[in-house]
């Protein structure tokens, strides 16, 4: 029987693609401003939420969705004061955040505490057709503002100082791009799940960085393999009978050295050349 045959997987599968595309876009921005490990406390955050969710029977994707933008926001007005207690703010709602989260759902109690791994590890068989509206609305905003947007926060990204000689807001477009990568988080806690959300926002633009120099080829690669990644992770993990966040990490994971293994002759020979004497000059002397 086809695995397209099952309702459930058919909306699996569109979680899938949707988290495939978005999430490697929000990740080479936080690849290009050093941020890698901020989609992962992201998922902390969005884990409280989620147990607020349960605490109080409300439905846990918009809950998810305000707790973690309410952390960006406040994690990015401290970082604007000091980047020395922005850091330690940081660490404090990531922490706080994974301990609410198992504080809240504990204190739900039922089903609750074994509903939390499919939102830790994802699940196969708990996107409703009520999650995907969420996400696909979520994913058209994260789109869209990086389409108006786009310019502005990869300049911010690159270089502030620049930034700000442009005109450019910079601390409005890192809280913007922190928002993003928290709505982005919780786009895949279904499919991928919160504590391994963060490495299909960053794995794919790893991988792709092997291969690519520009920022634009870079996120165009790191959409594919994304992708990739994603989907082919998907159906690996229905066939195995085990939670798609981990075969989907791990799917990228060996895409990336898969990328890598092509990228090192590329490189060696690109080293010869460069240091071969050029034919003109040698033949003058």
């Amino acid at each position: 029987m086809s695995l397209l045959s099952y309702d459930f997987m058919q909306r699996a599968l569109i979680a899938a693609a949707l988290i495939g595309v978005v999430a490697p876009l929000i990740g080479v921005f936080l690849v290009q401003r050093r941020l890698a490990l901020l989609g992962d406390g992201m998922g902390h955050v969005a884990l409280c939420g989620v147990g607020i969710a349960f605490l109080v029977g409300a439905a846990p994707v918009p809950t998810a969705l305000v707790a973690a933008g309410v952390g960006a926001v406040v994690i990015e007005v401290i970082r604007a004061r000091s980047r020395t207690a922005g850091d330690l703010a940081l660490a404090l709602i990531f922490y706080g955040g994974i301990a609410g989260g198992v504080l809240f759902t504990s204190l739900a109690g039922g089903k609750s505490s074994a509903a939390l791994n499919q939102y830790l590890f994802g699940s196969l068989s708990t996107v409703a057709a009520s999650d995907l509206v969420w996400l696909g609305v979520v994913a058209l905003v994260v789109l869209g503002v990086l389409a108006i947007f786009g310019r502005e926060i990869f300049v911010m990204a690159l270089d502030p100082d620049v930034a700000r000689t442009q005109g450019i807001r910079t601390t409005g477009m890192s809280m913007l791009l922190t928002v993003l990568a928290a709505m982005t988080v919780v786009i895949g806690m279904r499919t991928v799940g919160l504590l391994l959300v963060s490495a299909i926002m960053i794995v794919p633009i790893a991988a792709a960085q092997q291969l690519t120099r520009g920022f634009r080829t870079t996120a165009v690669v790191g959409v594919v393999v994304g992708e990739i990644s994603a989907v082919l992770g998907l159906v690996v993990s229905f066939y195995l009978d085990v939670p798609p966040g981990p075969s989907i990490v791990f799917l990228s994971l060996a895409l990336f050295a898969v990328c890598a293994a092509i990228a090192l002759p590329l490189r060696r020979r690109h080293n010869r050349l460069a240091a071969s004497p050029a034919p003109h000059s040698s033949a003058r002397s």
